[in-house]
């Protein structure tokens, strides 16, 4: 398995072949769209991130010491952003998770390239994630 790290050079590498913000928009949709389903019972209060725009879930699971995500969004665009957060914190240890940086996310431009109010969402997603980490730190 990559590090944390070697994903995320592996992502600004595929963000570094689109030129235009639009492809890469579309990548983001096609990630969404190839997305596994996620189970319809953890669409729970307890899943949906606060502070996005869309609705965001992300739901996790601890096993043999690692952090499982799955999640879903009823914007398609939000549900490719945090399919690229869990395709590089998916199975991390809490430990690997709190020791790295989302700096990937500002090499590849996306914060700067989204709406303020899906930025937001973007910081919430990653706070979750962090906090998710803590907590079974």
């Amino acid at each position: 398995m990559a590090t944390i790290q070697e994903e995320q050079e592996k992502v600004i590498g595929e963000f570094a072949v689109f030129e235009d913000w639009m492809d890469k928009y579309e990548y983001l949709i096609d990630l969404g769209k190839s997305m596994p389903e996620i189970d319809g019972s953890a669409k729970t209060e307890d899943n949906l991130i606060k502070g996005c725009q869309s609705r965001v879930w992300l739901d996790y699971r601890l096993e043999n010491g690692r952090l499982f995500f799955s999640a879903d969004s009823d914007a398609i665009i939000t549900k490719g952003i945090i399919s690229l957060l869990i395709r590089v914190y998916d199975g991390r240890t809490p430990a690997e998770i709190l020791a790295s940086d989302f700096s990937f996310i500002d090499r590849i431009g996306l914060k700067e390239h989204l709406s303020p109010t899906r930025a937001n969402g973007l910081v919430s997603m990653m706070a979750r994630i962090m906090t998710i980490a803590k907590e079974n730190a």
